[in-house]
């Protein structure tokens, strides 16, 4: 099977990676699939919410938001003034999900971290970008109040990185485009650590149910892309590949 980009099927989009795009994040990463293109920022805030604060556990808390920009795909998208749509509600919990399963909340103490994700850019595999960056933003943002003390070095555990891969033909795919991605029998987002554990899988027939064995496929794919992921990762934070 050919790929429209020309890709090996097991093969990543080119990956863009530049950490301190904005000036005024305590962490801001701008992330490239391709042509996907998602900036995140990330503010650190000295309380937690309400109903975490009222539980009476010891713990901070990370949240994300996400938003596609107007003219970040083909056709405008109107911005969400009047409230966030189902889709913007399910992406962003899937972010925070996915993050806070990289880090010990409980050393967080009262802080809350919030990663805005914002797509710039899309061309599929947006919530997928969104987590991989935002892992980075998170590691940038919380990495000097480990230095100076503040935070203990345990609050980072392994990593977290989420691609996609989905089915077209019966051929597995790794990093789903736009085109590959709404002609897909078969798409899944899938989230893994550096411990080789799943933190999220998304998936579902498109068209046509999936064996388990397209299944183990898929997931094995999924596995081997994480792992570059953590490479990039590890390169755009500074520190020793895993």
């Amino acid at each position: 099977m050919d790929r429209i980009d020309g890709r090996a099927l097991d093969e990543l989009r080119p990956i863009q990676i530049q950490t301190g795009f904005s000036l005024y994040p305590e962490g801001s990463v701008l992330i490239s699939f391709g042509a996907t293109k998602v900036l995140c920022n990330v503010t650190i805030e000295t309380s937690v919410p309400v109903w975490l604060r009222e539980s009476g556990v010891p713990s901070g808390w990370i949240t994300a938001e996400y938003a596609l920009l107007p003219r970040s795909t083909q056709q405008r998208v109107r911005r969400e003034t009047m409230g966030l749509r189902g889709r913007t509600q399910e992406v962003k919990r899937f972010i925070g999900r996915s993050l806070r399963a990289a880090f010990n909340l409980e050393l967080l103490e009262s802080l809350t971290c919030i990663v805005d994700c914002d797509v710039l850019q899309a061309d599929g595999g947006t919530r997928t970008a969104s987590v991989t960056g935002g892992y980075i933003a998170l590691r940038k943002a919380l990495a000097p109040l480990v230095e100076n003390g503040t935070l203990p070095e345990g609050i980072f555990l392994p990593q977290a990185a989420a691609i996609s891969v989905g089915m077209i033909d019966h051929f597995p795919l790794l990093d789903l485009n736009y085109h590959e991605d709404s002609s897909a029998q078969v798409d899944m987002n899938i989230v893994m650590n550096t411990g080789g554990a799943f933190i999220e899988i998304q998936g579902t027939a498109e068209q046509a149910p999936f064996t388990p064995d397209e299944l183990q496929q898929l997931l094995d794919l999924a596995g081997a892309g994480c792992r570059q992921l953590f490479t990039l990762q590890n390169q755009a934070l500074g520190l020793p590949a895993k």
